[in-house]
């Protein structure tokens, strides 16, 4: 069968499909040990405070029990060919709880802890199958910057691969589930002073723009793929911008992440807040543009 390298990788629709599912799909009444305690900010990342707004998602904005809807028209190369598509980006708060770290049911439960979802879905046509990628990021509210929680998924007529990337207060811990020989099933640690790839139309919303800042930091490479190999890690170079009017369709902020000298993405966010993402250029091709946007719940049927 032709080997493939999908790039596109969407994750957990819903909160924790693997990972989750380890821990929230047990029988009930099951003795369960509780995961590593929610962290507050740590000192890995306290470099970065000075260029982030930690209050961004404290906004009220987002206490209106309603979901953020962004469609995309989207591009991404696969089969050596740039494929178009719808890409669907929802971010929405939604309130965890520390027992099996997924979103709950009972809102009287002491261990309680508002996070930020972030969800990112989409359907890639090609001449042989569909790919399809879903992938789940989650934030602490009052921290935009650290990722908290992570998991994403791939199916094809291949196979279908599974990650999940958990915080347990001292690093990543990532496990993986891969069709892909040389990969199968299994664990791995990772680094905790890094944002991720991923995670970056979200936590840049929260740059603090107006000081236009400049700084490095270490990004962990994308993990929406169909692959589960060993991340790789750049010292990336971030630089944000006026973004000139014609780049976009709103006054908007552009943010260059150099990854390496040959490796470079941007992404242009509005200057109003939410400082929705409007537009995104990658160095794999991974591009989008704002097609719509709206509020609403998209779980009421």
């Amino acid at each position: 069968m032709r080997h493939f390298v999908a790039t596109l990788v969407t994750s957990a629709v819903c909160t924790g499909l693997l990972l989750g599912g380890l821990v929230a799909c047990s029988p009930e009444g099951e003795s369960r040990k509780p995961p590593a305690k929610a962290v507050a900010t740590s000192d890995r990342l306290r470099h970065l405070d000075e260029y982030f707004n930690s209050l961004w998602a404290m906004n009220k904005l987002w206490e209106d029990g309603l979901a953020e809807v962004a469609i995309y028209d989207a591009e991404r190369v696969i089969y050596n060919k740039q494929r178009r598509f719808e890409y669907v980006l929802i971010t929405v708060k939604e309130e965890f709880n520390q027992q099996f770290n997924v979103k709950t049911d009972d809102y009287k439960r002491k261990d309680v802890f508002p996070v930020m979802k972030v969800n990112q879905f989409c359907r890639i046509p090609t001449e042989q199958y569909p790919y399809h990628f879903l992938t789940s990021l989650f934030f602490r509210r009052d921290q935009p910057v650290p990722l908290y929680k992570l998991t994403t998924s791939s199916q094809e007529w291949c196979g279908n691969t599974f990650k999940a990337i958990s915080d347990d207060g001292m690093e990543y811990i990532q496990a993986y589930n891969s069709y892909w020989d040389g990969q199968g099933a299994g664990e791995r640690h990772l680094r905790h002073d890094v944002l991720f790839e991923d995670a970056l139309p979200y936590t840049l919303r929260s740059l603090k723009f107006d000081a236009k800042p400049s700084f490095r930091v270490e990004i962990c490479d994308l993990q929406q793929t169909s692959q589960a190999k060993p991340p790789v890690y750049y010292a990336a170079q971030v630089q944000v911008a006026e973004a000139p009017s014609a780049d976009a369709s709103e006054p908007a902020w552009r943010v260059q992440v150099q990854l390496d000298k040959q490796k470079q993405n941007v992404y242009w966010f509005a200057k109003k807040y939410p400082n929705t993402l409007l537009r995104q250029t990658t160095w794999d091709g991974r591009n989008l543009r704002l097609k719509s946007l709206r509020r609403y719940a998209y779980w009421v049927h």
